[in-house]
């Protein structure tokens, strides 16, 4: 390990970023104009996904629950990824496959935005969750890499990091995400 790799993996986290175009900020503007607009009228927001996008997926709904830059209200966000005993025994019961979806199907309501997160837009579960909430009348907005996979074309917002490497995706997310809930708390809050 040198400095010299450091170096490396930083600016290449900051290409990433860089790489960002005007549809993609009008992608972030649009999850949070849609985010807003299910708090303002009873509804909430929905986090899923698998591995380093669970962990975004509970990272922002932390960030509106609990706080993010201002001191506010607690704004109703879930992560579906978090409830151990629920994901073991959908996934023994109906399979892994079900494990977003089936929860959607005790907690979502008609006007609640559903966040997919997949680098890759192709995880199963994560695909199978999203048509749920769509046939449940949930807004939908899905958070993958470059490409997009199946999951951009199924969602109503998509936001793609202009990468095709998981850790620059992941990291580019959680920015994205960042932003929509300073913008979030800017609308509702001032």
């Amino acid at each position: 390990m040198t400095v010299e790799r450091v170096e490396e993996m930083f600016k290449s986290s900051i290409a990433a970023k860089q790489a960002l175009t005007a549809e993609d900020y009008a992608a972030v503007q649009a999850m949070a104009d849609a985010v807003v607009l299910a708090l303002r009228t009873g509804g909430k927001v929905l986090f899923l996904g698998n591995g380093g996008s669970a962990a975004d997926a509970q990272h922002l709904a932390a960030e509106l629950v609990g706080r993010f830059a201002k001191e506010r209200a607690a704004l109703p966000a879930l992560a579906l990824s978090v409830n151990t005993s629920i994901l073991t025994a959908i996934g023994n019961d109906y399979g892994y496959d079900r494990v977003f979806e089936r929860q959607l199907e005790a907690l979502a309501r008609p006007g609640d935005v559903v966040v997919g997160i997949s680098t890759s837009g192709n995880s199963p579960n994560v695909l199978k969750a999203i048509e749920r909430a769509k046939a449940m009348g949930c807004r939908t907005i899905g958070m993958t890499g470059r490409k997009g996979g199946k999951l951009a074309g199924m969602v109503d917002i998509c936001f793609r990091a202009p990468s095709d490497d998981t850790p620059r995706i992941q990291e580019v997310h959680i920015t994205a995400g960042h932003i929509m809930c300073a913008l979030v708390e800017e609308a509702l809050f001032g």
